[in-house]
């Protein structure tokens, strides 16, 4: 298998049949799409999410334009599918972003009280995120979680790019709103 293919390379090669182009692309980006799985609100469902996400978009990749890149047109099928099983299950508040809440591990052998207060800042933070409307928290998740650009998240969430703008800054008011008088572990 050539992992040097670049994402338009392997698309073009999956629409011909090539399981091994789309295995590629798979491969490369399971780990964001569960990521975006799990931080949209899919919890412990986030592979099912993830999976049926992956089956549909090799199902319309002869629908794919490839304007924005394969990575945004993913994450917005995977936003879908965690909206339908938002949805389908009636369960808007589960076990939302948890692991955003896991500190990433760093090369160097950090001080273990420094690590246990950005944990807990970071369990925090997150908490405070999830207790957002789901559309503020969307777009915060997208955002600064999953590092996506304005025209990214808009793609991602199927919003034009002014609404995007206008959700961040009033998503971000309300958080500052929130943590704003609150004691925040470890500050």
């Amino acid at each position: 298998m050539v992992t040097e293919l670049d994402d338009a390379a392997a698309v073009a090669r999956a629409r011909t049949g090539d399981v091994d182009a789309y295995e590629i692309l798979v491969v490369r980006y399971t780990t964001p799409a569960h990521r975006a799985a799990v931080l949209l609100g899919a919890g412990a469902d986030a592979d099912d999410v993830v999976q049926e996400a992956f089956v549909k978009a090799y199902r319309q990749l002869a629908h794919y334009q490839g304007r924005s890149g394969f990575r945004p047109w993913l994450l917005a099928i995977v936003a879908n599918e965690t909206r339908n099983l938002h949805r389908s299950r009636r369960r808007r508040d589960g076990l939302v972003l948890r692991a955003a809440a896991r500190a990433e591990p760093e090369a160097s052998v950090p001080d273990p009280a420094e690590s246990a207060v950005e944990v807990e800042r970071r369990r925090y933070l997150v908490e405070q995120i999830r207790l957002l409307d789901p559309r503020d928290r969307e777009v915060l998740v997208c955002r600064f979680l999953l590092d996506l650009s304005e025209s990214e998240t808009a793609e991602t969430l199927g919003l034009p790019k002014g609404t995007v703008k206008s959700r961040t800054s009033r998503a971000l008011t309300k958080l500052r709103g929130r943590l704003a008088g609150q004691e925040v572990p470890g500050a």
